[in-house]
């Protein structure tokens, strides 16, 4: 049975490849692996959220991505706000690895490690994500309701949500509890979506 990407230790050989990816215009080499989301390279909901990152304005103090994979997020946002706090979490620790190690090569500065690493006291001012759709509705459910309460009081979480997956319907279910969400953009069928504190 394959792993599944948000397994914490993924039982597959660790069978890495070196690829080289575009990243907010610029082409970076990085190391990728099985066992992780998206091993085979840059997947389209990413894409997706980086053209959106791509003209993103003001630097955030703090930023978080939240479920990094192998840390292509990651490094856009490093790249795009350099002087930001840059953190990245995920519960796979092979993508731990692959994210300390993508960064390292291009000089981004990340915070990389498991969500109980970040101090329970910290807040940010922007949370991008490709969050784990697959981890079923109610988990997913409480993932975003955990990160959104570590929102600054005028911090966002923006992320990527196929159409076919229910972004609609996570955009409708995210206002009924109190976190108003707007699409920010559509393409390919991935849905943009953007949450802001009340």
């Amino acid at each position: 049975m394959p792993d599944h990407y948000f397994a914490p230790a993924p039982g597959s050989d660790d069978r890495t490849r070196d690829l080289r990816v575009r990243v907010l215009g610029r082409e970076l080499d990085v190391t990728t692996s099985s066992g992780v989301f998206s091993g085979d390279g840059l997947d389209h909901a990413t894409a997706v959220l980086l053209a959106e990152l791509a003209s993103a304005e003001a630097a955030p103090e703090r930023v978080l991505d939240l479920g990094c994979g192998w840390g292509p997020l990651t490094l856009a946002l490093g790249l795009q706000w350099p002087e930001s706090e840059l953190w990245a979490v995920d519960v796979n620790e092979r993508a731990l690895d692959l994210t300390a190690a993508n960064t390292a090569r291009h000089e981004v500065t990340a915070r990389v490690g498991l969500p109980d690493d970040v101090p329970a006291d910290l807040r940010f001012d922007a949370i991008w994500s490709n969050p784990p759709i697959r981890i079923g509705k109610q988990a997913l459910h409480e993932l975003l309701l955990h990160w959104l309460a570590r929102l600054s009081p005028t911090g966002t979480l923006t992320m990527v949500v196929g159409k076919n997956l229910g972004a609609d319907s996570l955009q409708r279910w995210l206002g009924e509890q109190g976190w108003p969400t707007e699409r920010l953009a559509s393409s390919r069928g991935f849905r943009v979506l953007r949450t802001s504190r009340p």
